[in-house]
């Protein structure tokens, strides 16, 4: 946590009130997205239990499980959820534009430019809270390897026929959620402790309705006695005021209600199930749709506040200016979406249950990559994400007070001017140490040279001032001008080289498909009890 964060909490506790963390929102949001409230059933990971998803804050659909261990209504419920998903995912999938990438020739080994197709937009899903987003991976793996009837005829279980398809698409978006700034698949409570600090922990800061009340609190109220009652508030019949739906249910309501109203949905259906009698199976049948619509009504008013609050969560965040470098990001989340929308189209298979080795130190160094981007990205966007950076000496402010004209010695010289700078920051300088500032929306290179006495830093600029022996107008600071130069680098260097999956060594298990692949170690006599 930077000091500007403890800062901030520290100010958010004697306040009552959240403080800002940035002065733009750093997340691109879409303006239409798909908010889906997940609930599940303790004691089995997982288990649906019902949801609410929709794109209109007005009318959202439910989805119930009735009985959560039964395996064909888990389907009707996985089957439901698809035909509520796909066809948002799959309007974007059409509306494209021109755009251009670079492809590698396998013979020559030369970059080249190509026109390709690239979706103008992509499709957003919010989530309530990080475990969300834990959730969509999980129904994802569970989805996207069934079998339908038209794949299988004599798969024992088969799943409706959109549901891998669903199980494909949540698992590229839960993977792009690790990548650092991407905006496809977000948590709520993510966005919002981003962008503002609370009087309380970080996993508190997990509960939905406690983080917004520390952030637009009740009038008269401040943000921590809002927030204990978010969490701790009961009515008169036990239930807690602001339920979790996080998404696994609170006990209280377990207990309580669901499980009693589930055991009558059990009987109700058990007695039509032995019904001999026309007259008498109606009647159960009755029975069984009037449990059915107690379980949706108790299951609706565990999810309505959540859904509520994601909705006025986007609310508070579309009140910030987007930061300039988020299109940028978000314009990758595109390629991305784009990408997986050719693979399905191409007829490829599911993605794989583990990575092969190549694959996997590709998505690492892109995430080191993304979250190194996003960093600096964030910094340059908001001045106040910057004082964190100056405060732990990556980054300083300064006055030009003199301008020294210089040239290499080079056969050719080009220009090296000194500037001098008054700062009151304290960088982390070593001698030859780099610095960068923005010039012209690209990053401009100095090298740190001396201290001067007074909190004078001597700096030499190094590059974007033209090939002719003078510097080109504007490319040097001015005696005046008041700059703010950087440690870290604004755009990150390519990624190493690796190998071609059919050359993994054997140290990393092997190519793909060979005799040596993830092959276990032989048991011993030690690994039996």
């Amino acid at each position: 946590m930077s000091l500007i964060s403890t800062l901030a909490r520290l100010e958010a506790v004697e306040s009552g009130r959240a403080q800002p963390l940035t002065t733009v929102r750093h997340r691109h949001l879409s303006e239409r997205p798909l908010v889906f409230v997940p609930l599940t059933t303790a004691g089995e990971a997982g288990a649906p239990l019902g949801a609410l998803v929709g794109t209109d804050r007005a009318d959202p659909t439910l989805l119930v499980v009735p009985q959560p261990r039964d395996r064909d209504l888990r389907f009707t419920f996985l089957a439901d959820l698809a035909e509520a998903v796909l066809p948002y995912l799959e309007a974007y999938a059409d509306d494209v534009e021109p755009a251009e990438r670079s492809e590698t020739d396998p013979e020559t080994g030369k970059k080249t430019k190509v026109e390709v197709e690239l979706c103008a937009d992509a499709p957003q899903l919010i989530v309530p809270g990080r475990a969300g987003v834990d959730f969509v991976r999980l129904l994802g793996r569970s989805m996207r390897f069934r079998r339908t009837a038209e794949q299988d005829p004599d798969a024992p279980y088969p799943a409706p026929p959109r549901v891998p398809l669903l199980g494909r698409w949540f698992t590229h978006y839960a993977e792009r959620a690790r990548t650092p700034g991407s905006a496809l698949l977000l948590a709520a409570t993510d966005l919002l402790g981003r962008h503002w600090a609370t009087g309380q922990s970080s996993l508190e800061d997990q509960h939905l309705g406690a983080l917004l009340a520390w952030i637009d609190p009740p009038e008269g109220e401040s943000g921590a006695e809002a927030a204990l009652r978010a969490e701790l508030a009961r009515g008169a019949d036990g239930q807690l005021l602001c339920p979790p739906a996080g998404p696994a249910t609170d006990p209280a309501f377990d207990n309580r209600l669901l499980a009693p109203a589930v055991e009558r949905y059990d009987r109700a259906r058990q007695a039509l199930q032995a019904a001999e009698d026309g007259l008498l199976a109606d009647e159960h049948l009755g029975r069984l749709t009037v449990a059915e619509r107690e379980i949706r009504r108790l299951l609706a008013a565990q999810l309505m506040p959540t859904w509520s609050a994601v909705w006025h969560a986007l609310d508070l965040l579309r009140e910030l200016p987007e930061g300039e470098r988020a299109a940028a990001r978000w314009t990758s989340d595109r390629w991305s979406f784009t990408g997986h929308r050719d693979r399905i189209a191409a007829g490829e298979p599911p993605q794989p249950r583990r990575d092969d080795a190549v694959t996997a130190a590709t998505k690492l160094l892109r995430r080191e990559r993304a979250q190194a981007e996003l960093e600096a990205g964030e910094a340059l966007d908001d001045p106040l994400v910057m004082a964190g950076r100056r405060l732990a000496g990556e980054a300083f402010a300064g006055e030009v007070v003199e301008v020294t004209p210089a040239w290499s010695e080079s056969k050719r010289p080009s220009p090296r001017p000194l500037l001098t700078l008054r700062t009151d920051d304290a960088p982390h300088l070593a001698e030859g140490a780099k610095v960068y500032r923005t010039l012209d929306g690209k990053p401009q290179k100095a090298e740190f040279v001396a201290y001067e006495p007074g909190g004078a830093v001597v700096l030499r600029v190094l590059d974007k001032m033209g090939r002719a022996k003078e510097p080109a107008p504007g490319s040097v600071p001015g005696k005046g001008d008041r700059i703010c130069w950087t440690l870290f680098e604004h755009e990150q260097r390519g990624a190493p080289k690796l190998p071609d999956p059919e050359a993994t060594p054997w140290t990393h298990g092997g190519p793909p498909g060979s005799a040596t692949a993830e092959r276990p170690d032989p048991p011993t006599s030690e690994d039996l009890l």
